[in-house]
């Protein structure tokens, strides 16, 4: 075995770690962002739930009491009703907002890597 045979595969092996290397740190970038955006997702919307919870609460008392005693029974399924409406719609709006592809980053970076790889042979 030639000495450039093996300097050849030593820089091949040198540059396939390194290359792996950095896309590890790319990863594990992405799962810190990830982690860190949980969080401040599930302490936001907890909060926020809890407040809109409180306000709807008061607001649906108010209503129903403003309104003449024989229809209180219509007001407060009618505000039953859109408050029904409004969770569906939001609980749509997190379902299309949590469909984004985890480590998409990552994964783009391979793909150019393996394109690369493939156009050399």
């Amino acid at each position: 075995m030639s000495l450039g045979l093996v300097k050849s595969a030593q820089d091949l092996v040198a540059s396939a770690l390194g290359l792996a290397r950095t896309r590890l740190d790319l990863l594990s970038t992405e799962v810190q962002e990830l982690l860190a955006r949980l969080v401040l997702l599930m302490i936001a919307s907890v909060a926020a739930i809890l407040l809109a919870a409180l306000a709807f609460g008061f607001a649906a008392v108010a209503v129903v009491m403003a309104a003449p005693a024989d229809y209180w029974v219509w007001v407060a399924a009618g505000l039953a009703l859109l408050f029904l409406a409004a969770a569906l719609f939001i609980a749509w709006q997190v379902r299309r907002d949590t469909k984004e592809r985890p480590f998409a980053a990552s994964i783009a970076e391979l793909e150019r890597d393996l394109a690369a790889l493939k156009s050399r042979e």
